[in-house]
């Protein structure tokens, strides 16, 4: 409402450049309050430190491509969402692939948990306070406490799974990239009838492998830099 009155535009043109600039990384909307900041896009020290994350993570994510023969992503927590920074898709016909930039919840997918997972509680719940935890699948986590009760097991088995939570015949597993100083994470999604649950365990493994690698490239703290 205070840019339509300050920029004299029609409410929805308003609207409309906002989810723009939204998209493009240059603001982000605070979860609580609803307002605008200054996103990504407009912090160039971070916005060359994700390009630099995203390079050294494109051949290792090209390697567990090709041993497993499924799709492997690297996401980023901006703002309320989980955004797809690079996807090496599966070779096969079929497969689950989202798009650079696409934006996906955190309640529903196994890069929002694995990220989630390593934030401050009251950061997490504001996220869903502002995005809601909306049913994508019959098997969507809705309630917020059950939400937070997965996010303990995502810390205790260290790794996240969305199982048919985001797709309704997809499944997912995704690892936080804890020392990259971004809420980072990298996941690996197939349809459910070529990604049996007896190999998410494997799986699990080699993306936390690469998880720790890129980590001691970036040689960060502990825990995602959640300012984002």
């Amino acid at each position: 409402l205070q840019v339509a009155q300050v920029t004299a535009l029609p409410k929805s043109s308003a609207f409309r450049y906002l989810a723009t600039l939204e998209a493009r990384r240059y603001i982000e909307r605070d979860a609580a309050s609803g307002d605008y900041r200054l996103g990504l896009a407009f912090l160039p020290l971070q916005a060359r430190r994700l390009d630099l994350l995203a390079q050294r993570a494109r051949p290792r994510l090209e390697a567990l491509r090709d041993r497993f023969e499924e799709t492997v992503n690297l996401g980023l927590l901006d703002g309320t969402r989980v955004i797809y920074l690079d996807i090496v898709e599966s070779p096969k016909s079929m497969r689950l692939a989202a798009r650079p930039g696409d934006r996906d919840h955190v309640h529903s997918t196994a890069l929002g948990k694995a990220i989630t997972a390593h934030l401050p509680e009251d950061r997490v719940k504001a996220i869903v306070a502002g995005t809601g935890m909306p049913a994508l699948t019959p098997n969507t986590i809705t309630d917020e406490a059950r939400f937070f009760d997965e996010l303990t097991r995502v810390r205790k088995r260290g790794y996240a799974l969305d199982n048919g939570e985001n797709e309704p015949d997809g499944r997912c597993v995704g690892v936080s990239i804890l020392r990259s100083r971004f809420p980072a994470a990298l996941s690996f999604s197939a349809p459910v009838s070529r990604f049996p649950l007896g190999q998410v365990q494997e799986v699990a493994a080699a993306l936390q492998e690469v998880a720790d690698k890129l980590g001691d490239d970036f040689g960060g703290g502990d825990a995602p830099d959640d300012s984002s």
